[in-house]
């Protein structure tokens, strides 16, 4: 039999448990993957005293992450600790031991990916992390070598499966967005605090690690222009609904005339798009290529199987290559630091809803400010009569600056009392 290769896992919440399990389960037909054992030397936690459900003798277990970083037998680290630090000194130390890392931590690649996997270029070893986006539906890979021979235009998705609850509830059931986030609370859906979900943070990391990818430059979370779903109001479905359109918490990627726009929030989609048949904790990312057209990759985006699945693949795909002495395309982000579009010039379409006093010429005035700042208007429709009424208006593509430029003004006509809502449009054959 062939030296097993050796795994150091550091964490055995959720998704370390997993990936303990499924290593163990699977491991006759890992072996035959590989053409040689993989085995778990040992896994760092916290707490010793803690009952798990993975079953391993006793010396497997220890309290010290840095005594697995340094153990000269290990092959590999996971890292399945999450957030920033400890992790980021763990997987660095990794790298520098010469040790292979595998991680699922989206923040820590969204905010610090440059430098950890700098580190591991600079040693030699590889860091894969097919799990920090989409949980098991496999994204980073087919981005990163299926699709090498093509360009991507866009990247746009549904990757938060908390929100994705959230708004089927309210487009479902009429629930509002507090009754449905305790319904998803009460599910297990959210974390404690749900603001990284419900504001939009979570989505944008994953969104600056696959526009990184798609568009090979280094984008970090902070160049993500994020907006959450907490204003949105059963109000809003209803219109989108009787609009022809599904409201989901989009993440959006793109590139033009070498700029990239990255940008977080919710969005009126058409219901004939196919993300907008995306349910529930269920993940989707849609992919635009030149070449190859238009792709979607669905599944479970979160949870111990699916992203301990996509772990344990990227465990599998280091494995062979140290059998086989080769290596996979490390990190493709061949230019160093993206060119970010301003969030001004990010072309978009709106839906606007105001409350107008009902009178003669109030349509002609409203009118007059969009084409004033070169926003054109592609549908409007009036409701109400007496003293007041309500203009629902959806905008041809322009600028998000000529946008903010017409709401302000908007806000100042004495016959336009209050913009109601307003929300982006996407999925159109404008953008």
């Amino acid at each position: 039999m062939r030296e097993p290769v050796r795994i150091g896992l550091l964490g055995c919440g959720i998704v370390g448990g997993a990936t303990a399990r499924i290593l163990i389960e699977h491991a006759d037909d890992i072996e035959t993957r590989v053409g040689r054992p993989i085995e778990i030397a040992r896994i760092a936690v916290r707490d010793l005293s803690k009952e798990r459900a993975v079953r391993l003798s006793p010396d497997r277990w220890t309290d010290d992450a840095w005594g697995v970083v340094h153990d000269p037998s290990i092959d590999i680290v996971v890292e399945a600790i999450g957030g920033i630090q400890p992790a980021r000194d763990l997987v660095v130390e990794a790298a520098k031991a010469g040790k292979h890392i595998v991680t699922a931590n989206k923040e820590l690649l969204a905010t610090l990916g440059e430098e950890v996997m700098g580190a591991a270029e600079a040693s030699g070893v590889e860091l894969l992390f097919e799990a920090s986006v989409g949980g098991g539906i496999p994204i980073i890979r087919p981005l990163k070598e299926s699709l090498a021979g093509d360009r991507v235009r866009r990247v746009m998705g549904i990757v938060n499966g908390t929100t994705n609850f959230i708004l089927t509830r309210m487009s479902e059931t009429g629930e509002s967005f507090t009754e449905a986030l305790t319904e998803a609370a009460r599910l297990g859906y959210t974390e404690l605090d749900p603001s990284a979900d419900v504001d939009g943070h979570d989505a944008a990391a994953k969104l600056a690690i696959l526009a990184s990818i798609a568009f090979n430059a280094r984008v970090v979370a902070s160049d993500v222009q994020t907006d959450g779903i907490s204003g949105v109001g059963v109000a809003d479905i209803r219109a989108a609904h009787d609009l022809g359109y599904e409201v989901k918490l989009l993440a959006v990627a793109e590139v033009e005339d070498g700029q990239i726009s990255a940008r977080v929030h919710p969005a009126m989609l058409p219901k004939t798009h196919p993300l907008a048949a995306v349910r529930d904790v269920f993940n989707a990312v849609f992919v635009e290529g030149s070449e190859v057209g238009e792709l979607m990759f669905f599944g479970r985006g979160a949870g111990g199987g699916p992203t301990g699945s996509a772990v344990v693949g990227d465990i599998v795909e280091i494995a062979r290559n140290i059998s086989s002495g080769a290596s996979g395309p490390g990190c493709t982000c061949y230019h160093d630091r993206a060119r970010i579009r301003p969030p001004d010039e990010a072309l978009v379409r709106y839906y606007v809803v105001l409350s107008v006093m009902d009178q003669p010429g109030v349509l002609s005035a409203v009118a007059g400010v969009f084409a004033k700042h070169g926003v054109s208007i592609a549908s409007v429709r009036q409701e109400g009569s007496g003293e007041e009424a309500t203009l629902m208006l959806i905008t041809h593509a322009a600028s998000e600056g000529h946008h903010a430029r017409t709401l302000a003004e908007l806000r100042s006509l004495e016959t336009v009392k209050n913009i109601d809502s307003k929300m982006r449009v996407t999925g159109t054959a404008e953008g």
